[in-house]
């Protein structure tokens, strides 16, 4: 699958779409988030959602998560390089979403991860990542 650790970064594909977040103009990275997580989101619960959309979705709402409070920064030598913008608020749901359809059972890429050993830790992972962009709400205090 062209993955080296359970990362959000740790595959070819979501280095290849930091690379290309990293040779895009300024003001394009944003469209380029927003539409890695929108194919993700986009795809109807009955549809397979394939490897390669969902490894990108999975960095770009890890980008977006980033920036939300309990967020991790982004330190790997495969995010992208170059500055990105303050994303808008209406991404935290869409990444979120599309996280969601990353751990359906309609899902490569989840689908590829269960068949390793490392997949509960994978799973984990993505789940905290949705937890940043979308936190359950406690108990009213």
């Amino acid at each position: 699958m062209g993955t080296w650790d359970i990362g959000h970064f740790d595959n070819d594909t979501a280095a290849d779409f930091c690379a290309g977040l990293d040779g895009a103009a300024a003001g394009e990275r944003e469209g380029l988030v927003r539409r890695a997580l929108a194919a993700a989101a986009g795809t109807g619960a009955e549809e397979y959602l394939d490897f390669d959309e969902a490894a990108e979705a999975v960095a770009a709402a890890a980008l977006v998560a980033a920036q939300c409070p309990g967020g991790e920064p982004v330190t790997t030598a495969y995010g992208p390089d170059e500055s990105l913008p303050v994303f808008p608020a209406d991404l935290r749901p869409l990444a979120a979403q599309a996280l969601e359809r990353v751990l359906a059972e309609e899902s490569e890429l989840a689908e590829l991860w269960d068949e390793t050993e490392d997949g509960p830790a994978w799973r984990r992972a993505v789940r905290e990542l949705r937890e940043v962009l979308a936190p359950a709400s406690g108990p009213a205090s």
